[in-house]
This record gives structure tokens, C-alpha cells and sequence, in this order.
């Protein structure tokens, strides 16, 4: 499975790291139709193969932040397609199993923060690029209102409708991120100033009336999600699903045409089903694409009661979770079935975030996902991270804090993803902790207790919840001064963390004036000494 394109250098790499910033440490891969200065820009077509001169707006935000890029990941060629199968580099598979897609365009970015390859990714959500393949790999995808994220250095698939998305394992470093690239692009001709909305106190979640055509282990996965839905108002969303099929038999598909239609020669390396989707376009006239907008409008008129009556409304992200011999036998029929929970999105200018919901009988995961109209992205990021906290509270598994080489962005932390741990929150211990350098292969915090007195803020530490199965396993990788033992949060509340014996402790290596590991690592943005 070809997940990368092209990747950074040992070299190029080091030279973004050690960078202070909100995003210090964190390795970020770019979803291949997204310019990254010095790396050409394909597209998924080999033939694109000068390097691009400057990053696109959103990639030198992340770089600015302290993330670290590390390549260019592997999609459906041009950003056509929701399978993750149409490259000549290769087609990409779930993580969970080497028989199912990996969902697509953003294929290759999703499965290289699934597998724990980097902590997050880019990518881009038209059609749903960004929330299929998040669903397939059982990750967060955040799409955005339209404009909210500047699309600047993005090769385009349909200019008026592309956004830059977000692919990460936890809603709490999805937003993170979110939050350094949702600025204002002035460069961008279709960047928007969106003021943001909030929910009320109790936010009203719809879930379809409509008898959706779910495969039946998604079906059961999706009632599951409803039940745990308190609260719902069932709605019509008939509109939804009729705005979703224009979006290839309307004027978006001749969009596609004039973005990238004359790169579709007979030329080996051009995909043959993105060549003939999109060659239909060529065909459409100016009466096609004001007859389109004009049912649009409809359309739109006709959903506005769905947001009378809820704040967000519920959905699956998919009908189904195809094989790759299934995409291989129908590539257009498979795809079309694939996108009508998530066609609608930007037509009808609605932002959304997908999510895991409850996993399949077969064990692959089931994505859902919030929508809500334009400008409520951060009350439904608020709403997605408090349902996925209450899922996380109701599996089997222990709450686990970390404080050095385990944190995200940091050399340890793929054996946590690895042993299916889970980010529950970042949070501090309670003030009267004091951390320690303690040497070994490589650098460990040593994090001790004093006598209750405060001696600061609290340690900076990461939450995260490890399957009981995989508990045993993980303690046996700590090795002395370090321990496992409970740890007190600034909350009061207590978990296992990592501790440090007395004889592991060295007076002239203490850090607790940094606050944290982290910081410790990038003193100049924490003002410790």
C-alpha cells in the first residue's frame, strides 16, 4: 500500500523541528493536491512534477505553529473519488483490514494518522474526501464551513466548493489544529469572514426520518448510534439527499472540467474512471449550469426547516464499507453510493465533523457524523467532543497520563496508538508535583510528589485511555526509576500515571519550572528558566 507520495529527507525534516509553537513537535502529513514549498504538487497524476515554490496558506500556518511536515500523501487522482483506489501510485486500504478501501480522495492521509505514522494530517473535503476516509480509519475529520480555511495552494477540483480539511485520532488535537489554520486568507477569492454561532445550553440533535439504504451491519451500527442519541427530533431530509445527487449530474461536474480536464489525456498515467466522470462536463452548457443552481435554490428553501427544528442533525458517513474488489467491479456505482450522506455538505454551505461511532459487528470501524449550518464549526466541535467523551467513558479501558516521550508528537507515543490508546484530554497534575530529567536511551521525565505545598501550575500530562488487555503489556515497557502509580490531576480526580522512585531523582536536573516536558524541550515559548 502506497500511503506516501514523497517524503521529506531525515534532513529536510530535521529542519522544521525544535520550532516553539502552540504545535511544537507534531508531525503533520499533506494530502498530495496541497503545495508544500520544495515538493512537487501531484495531484496523484506523476506527470505534476515541478516542486511548488511557496506552501499553501493553510501548510505554512501549521509550519509557523511548530508542526513538522513529513510528505506528501497518496489520493484519488485529482481529488475525484471517495475510494482511495484511483491512483497510479497505488491503492490505499483500511487500516483495520487489507481487504476494505481506505476511503478517499484523502486515502493516504488518513491511514498515516491511523497508523500512528504522524499525529495528523491535511486533506480536502468537496465531496466528502475528508470524512470517508476519517470514518473507514476511525478517526475525526473536520470539514468546514466553506472559506473558513483558505484553499490557497490547493489545486482545485471544484474551486467554488473545495475545502481544506482536518484528519486527526482525538477531537482535542484536531481542534488544535483546526484552530491555527481557520484564519482569513485574503489571498483567497473565496475565503469568508464567517462569524461564529453557538448552540443553546441543550443542543437539539436530528437524526433522518427517511428510511436510509444502509448494508445491514452498518444498519446495526447506526441504530446503536441512535440509541445512544438522548433527545432526538426526527426530520425529513429529503432535500439533503436530493442536493447530494446533483453534485456529478450538475454544473459542478463542467467546475471539475475547467479545473483539471485538459490534464485527462490518454495518457497511461491518467485514471480512467477520474477521466470519465469528469470528461461529462465537458459537455454541460451555461443553460445546464443555471438550471443546476436554480434546483439548488430549491432545494436549499426546501431544507431550511431541518434547521428550524434542530442545531445539528445526525448521520452516517457512509451507506456501506466497500472492498477493494467491490470498487474494482463497480468504481463509478460504488462511489455514488458512498456520497449521498456527504455530497450535500458544501452545496447546501453546512460544516460538519465525522467521527467514530459505535464499531461494526465485524469489527471495522462505523463513521458518523455532526452537520450544522455554516458558521457553527466550534459549538459543533463542542458537541462532537462532548459525545465522544461520553463513548470513551463507556468502553472497557484505563485512563492513563503521560508526561514525556509518550505524548503526542513525541517518540514514543505510536506505542500507545499502536496498543489502541485513545486521547482523552490534555490536562495538568495537581501543584504540588515537581518533574525531573532522568537519563536513559533516551531522555524520561521523572515525576514526583512533594509534601502537598505547591510548588507550581500543575505538570502538563496527556490523558489517554488504554485497552485493559493492553494495560499489562504497556507497564512492561517502563523501566526504573519510572513506574506506573496513581497520579492526581489539577481536577482533583486521580489515574494511573507515570511516577518517578526517590532514587531515580536528581536535585540539579529538576524542570518543574517549565510546567511540562514540552516546554521543557522548546523553553522560549514557555518563559521557564
Amino acid at each position: 500500500m502506497t500511503t506516501f507520495i514523497s517524503r521529506l529527507s531525515d534532513d529536510q525534516v530535521a529542519a522544521f523541528e525544535g520550532k516553539p509553537g502552540p504545535l511544537s513537535g507534531l508531525h503533520f502529513a499533506i494530502k498530495d493536491n496541497i503545495d508544500l514549498a520544495g515538493s512537487p504538487t501531484t495531484a496523484g497524476d506523476p506527470r505534476n512534477s515541478s516542486p511548488a515554490p511557496t506552501s499553501a496558506f493553510a501548510v505554512q500556518r501549521l509550519i509557523d505553529a511548530g508542526a513538522v511536515p513529513v510528505g506528501k500523501t497518496n489520493l484519488d487522482q485529482y481529488a475525484t473519488g471517495l475510494v482511495g483506489t484511483r491512483s497510479p501510485y497505488g491503492a490505499c486500504h483500511s487500516v483495520f483490514s487489507d481487504e476494505h478501501i481506505s476511503g478517499g480522495s484523502s486515502s493516504g492521509s488518513a491511514v498515516a494518522v491511523a497508523s500512528g505514522e504522524v499525529d495528523f494530517a491535511l486533506g480536502t473535503d468537496t465531496a466528502g474526501s475528508g470524512r470517508v476516509p476519517a470514518a473507514f480509519n476511525g478517526l475525526i475529520g473536520i470539514k468546514p464551513t466553506r472559506g473558513l480555511v483558505s484553499t490557497t495552494g490547493v489545486i482545485p477540483a471544484c474551486r467554488s466548493l473545495d475545502c481544506t480539511t482536518v484528519l486527526a485520532r482525538s477531537v482535542p488535537l484536531a481542534r488544535r489544529v483546526f484552530d491555527q489554520i481557520a484564519v482569513f486568507d485574503p489571498a483567497d477569492a473565496y475565503a469568508r469572514r464567517t462569524a461564529q454561532r453557538a448552540f443553546g445550553d441543550r443542543p437539539r440533535i436530528g437524526i433522518p426520518t427517511n428510511q436510509l439504504d444502509l448494508d445491514p451491519l452498518h444498519r446495526e451500527a447506526w441504530e446503536q448510534a441512535i440509541a445512544e442519541t438522548d433527545g432526538a427530533v426526527g426530520v425529513d431530509i429529503s432535500p439533503l439527499l436530493e442536493a447530494a445527487a446533483l453534485l456529478y449530474s450538475g454544473p459542478w461536474l463542467a467546475e471539475r472540467w475547467l479545473a483539471f480536464g485538459q490534464a485527462l489525456t490518454d495518457d497511461p498515467t491518467v485514471d480512467t474512471t477520474v477521466r470519465t466522470i469528469v470528461t461529462k462536463g465537458r459537455d454541460l452548457s451555461a443553460a445546464d449550469a443555471f438550471a443546476g443552481f436554480h434546483r439548488l435554490a430549491e432545494l436549499a428553501r426546501d431544507a431550511e426547516p431541518i434547521w428550524e427544528q434542530v442545531d445539528a442533525l445526525l448521520l452516517p458517513v457512509t451507506a456501506t464499507h466497500p472492498t477493494l474488489a467491490e470498487v474494482a467491479a463497480d468504481p463509478i456505482g460504488v462511489n455514488t453510493r458512498l456520497g449521498q450522506f456527504t455530497n450535500m455538505t458544501n452545496l447546501l454551505d453546512l460544516c460538519a465533523v465525522a467521527f467514530p461511532g459505535p464499531a461494526r459487528s465485524d469489527g471495522l470501524p462505523f463513521g458518523v457524523q455532526l452537520l450544522a449550518p455554516a458558521g457553527c464549526d466550534n459549538a459543533l466541535l463542542d458537541l462532537v467532543e462532548h459525545r465522544v467523551e461520553q463513548q470513551v467513558e463507556q468502553r472497557e479501558g484505563t485512563l492513563v497520563a503521560v508526561a514525556g516521550a509518550h505524548l503526542t508528537g513525541q517518540p514514543l507515543n505510536a506505542d500507545l496508538v499502536r496498543r489502541g490508546g485513545t486521547l482523552v484530554t490534555t490536562t495538568r497534575t495537581a501543584t504540588d508535583y515537581r518533574m525531573y530529567v532522568v537519563d536513559g536511551p533516551l531522555p524520561r521525565p521523572g515525576l514526583t510528589r512533594t509534601d502537598g505545598k505547591p510548588v507550581g501550575e500543575g505538570i502538563e500530562v496527556e490523558v489517554w485511555r488504554l485497552p485493559a488487555a493492553a494495560l499489562a503489556g504497556f507497564m512492561g515497557t517502563i523501566a526504573p526509576p519510572l513506574a506506573i502509580g496513581p497520579v492526581e490531576l489539577v481536577d482533583g480526580s486521580q489515574v494511573l500515571g507515570f511516577v518517578c522512585t526517590a532514587d531515580g531523582v536528581d536535585p540539579d536536573r529538576e524542570i518543574t519550572s517549565y510546567g511540562g516536558w514540552r516546554a521543557w524541550l522548546n523553553p522560549s515559548r514557555s518563559g521557564g528558566s
